[in-house]
């Protein structure tokens, strides 16, 4: 069993913070259905909400993994271009601000 680090977040509240590898392990286990949820929440000392929450998640993302590998990476490229043209749009109105600034100080 992999112990969770502890986060202190106030002065008097600590919370727990798992790694994704012990939050896959539960989850599978939880896919598995050879135990109860509560049985998994109390073999590994996490709430059975958060069991139930990280299987659900797992179940979200399974169809993601099997998407076409060609369709992922065009997603990828476009997602790339987007961020690419709002980072020139950004730059462009930095410099044209810097230009109305030089020409107001000469």
């Amino acid at each position: 069993m992999a112990d969770p680090c502890w986060r202190v977040t106030t002065m008097t509240q600590i919370r727990k913070q798992y790694s994704p590898k012990f939050k896959a392990k539960i989850a599978l286990e939880a896919i598995k259905g050879h135990r109860t949820i509560n049985e998994i929440a109390a073999a590994y000392s996490v709430h059975p909400t958060i069991v139930q929450k990280w299987k659900k998640q797992v179940l979200d993302l399974l169809p993601e993994l099997f998407v076409d590998g060609r369709a992922r990476a065009a997603h990828s490229d476009e997602q790339l271009h987007d961020r690419l043209y709002q980072q020139i749009g950004h730059l462009t109105v930095e410099l044209d601000w810097l230009k109305k600034k030089a020409g107001l100080l000469s």
